[in-house]
């Protein structure tokens, strides 16, 4: 897949019983076909469709939604990458709610294969181009719950047969371990890309973010040259850190910025200047990115961080500057 640009939409992204998921933001794909960007990540809930941990018998009427997200992309030009951020047996936020370990549990496994497949029999006639699978949101740490790479590769493994059984071609994504951040060597041998996340220093990007147990007791965060987790963060240890990407990507994997943001409540001013070297960083190495997320304390519409000058576009409130480092760190593909 050539480098794509875009952000994580969150309209299948929170369950509520009872609750339908949201419908498509077609203000916001018109704003991204104006302003050349391609790629609508889709963090989904499996919660929509599966009742009481019933895996193998979801309700497809679900899908219609799916349906409606996919088809009002492609009128567009735009790309829809597909992604289970709470899988059967697995969530990076909240994980306790799962009765079931999906690297530990077959049953687990066995749902989360089977409910994939059932989407790529669903959408095995829409092209790459604009249509990818990105299996599940952010595995664990290694070691935690249960979660070895070993473990974790044969779950992704058992996942893509189940999905390449029925739709051969279908273009696959799959997270880095430990939160998107530890490259798979591993799982070179595979045609997928590889996706990473750009959060690092996280006491910049997370900053007074509640649910992060990190939060507690930070200061108010500068860059360059902030002090956190024994390093002085810059643009050369930003390189340092995705370093294990280029060299994964030299086995010939493609790699993708899946998510990166940064929390409201770090000043505009300390945020733009360390958006300006993850930006330029990627641009360096190639890579695709999709900002966490499009409108909301994470996104680029109206998200409230002190200091912002905002820029009306279709009657949203969009970050002037944030905006325009987005679109001049693009690699022409």
């Amino acid at each position: 897949m050539a480098a794509r640009y875009g952000f994580n939409f969150l309209w299948m992204f929170i369950w509520q019983e009872g609750k339908a998921p949201e419908p498509v933001d077609l203000n916001a794909l018109d704003l991204m076909q104006e302003l050349g960007l391609d790629f609508v990540r889709i963090p989904m809930d499996y919660r929509h469709w599966t009742k009481d941990f019933d895996y193998m018998n979801p309700d497809e009427d679900v899908f219609n939604h799916v349906d409606s997200y996919i088809k009002a992309c492609r009128e567009r030009g735009l790309h829809a990458c597909l992604n289970f951020h709470r899988a059967p047996g697995y969530c990076i936020n909240r994980n306790n709610l799962e009765r079931d370990n999906l690297w530990l549990d077959e049953v687990a496994q066995e749902g989360f294969a089977y409910q994939w497949k059932l989407l790529a029999e669903r959408y095995k006639d829409i092209a790459n181009d604009f249509l990818s699978f990105d299996l599940v949101n952010e595995p664990p740490g290694i070691g935690q719950y249960g979660m070895t790479r070993e473990k974790h590769a044969a779950v992704v493994r058992r996942t893509i047969d189940a999905i390449w059984s029925v739709d051969p071609d279908r273009q696959i994504v799959i997270d880095g371990l430990g939160g998107g951040n530890i490259a798979m060597p591993e799982l070179a041998d595979l045609d997928l890309i590889q996706s990473c996340r750009g959060y690092q220093p996280m006491a910049i990007s997370h900053y007074k973010a509640g649910w992060w147990s990190g939060h507690e007791g930070l200061p108010e965060p500068t860059y360059p040259n902030l002090e956190w987790a024994g390093k002085v963060w810059n643009k050369d240890t930003l390189r340092d850190f995705y370093k294990p990407w280029l060299d994964v990507e030299k086995m010939g994997v493609k790699v993708l910025v899946g998510e990166f943001g940064c929390y409201n409540k770090t000043p505009n001013d300390v945020a733009l200047r360390w958006f300006a070297d993850l930006l330029s960083l990627f641009k360096e190495f190639g890579w695709g990115y999709s900002l966490w997320n499009f409108k909301g304390a994470f996104g680029i519409v109206e998200h409230g961080r002190p200091g912002t000058e905002y820029e009306e576009w279709r009657g949203l409130k969009v970050d002037k500057k944030l905006l325009e480092l987005y679109l001049e760190n693009r690699v022409e593909n």
